[in-house]
């Protein structure tokens, strides 16, 4: 994962009144916290970030302010309910070779042996890594699987220094009988409107 650097400004003022003075000059509200230091706010350039963080909910990110560089990743990040700009941003502060907790998304490549039905269970694994090595996501193939089979999200191979965190035995992808699975709503919902008329 590459870093994403944004240059920020300190802010001195704030309240919601400040916010919006802000975002109306395309900037984005943000506070760095962690390590035992006290937050530092900071005004971030509004579009460079929505960039950042497009499609990536742990961009590495490094924050440039008054001459020093802090790496930090997004850790709560509002957005505007109709218009999905971000509205203010919580920053962590991380180190080289520190290890976070992190969401990554799961992907599935391939299909499975005809007449099978992918039912997925999960969409992202928690994982322990670096956060200087964070992955983009986590893909398993699933050619070939039989109906019945069952991928566990502790037989997934993850990248070289990731450790799942979280229960082993959670399914994370079921293949189902797609004839079974067809053929069982019909009959479920006869068995409904009997029940209705009855």
């Amino acid at each position: 994962m590459s870093e994403v650097k944004l240059s920020a400004t300190p802010r001195n003022e704030f309240g919601k009144g400040a916010a919006r003075r802000l975002r109306r000059d395309h900037l984005v509200p943000a506070v760095l916290y962690g390590h035992g230091t006290d937050p530092v706010h900071v005004a971030l350039p509004g579009h460079a970030t929505m960039l950042a963080l497009k499609g990536n909910a742990n961009a590495l990110l490094t924050i440039e302010i008054e001459g020093k560089s802090q790496l930090a990743l997004p850790k709560d990040v509002q957005r505007h309910p109709l218009k999905g700009s971000i509205e203010h941003l919580d920053l962590l502060i991380v180190r080289q070779g520190e290890k976070v907790t992190v969401d990554v998304p799961l992907h599935f490549a391939g299909d499975p042996a005809p007449g099978g039905l992918v039912q997925i269970e999960l969409n992202s694994l928690s994982l322990e890594v670096e956060a200087t090595h964070i992955p983009d996501g986590v893909e398993f193939s699933i050619e070939g699987l039989e109906v019945g089979a069952q991928v566990l999200a502790g037989s997934i191979t993850l990248p070289s220094g990731a450790t799942l965190i979280g229960d082993p035995e959670a399914i994370a992808l079921i293949v189902s009988d797609l004839n079974r699975s067809g053929s069982d709503e019909p009959e479920a919902a006869e068995g409904e409107a009997a029940e209705a008329t009855a």
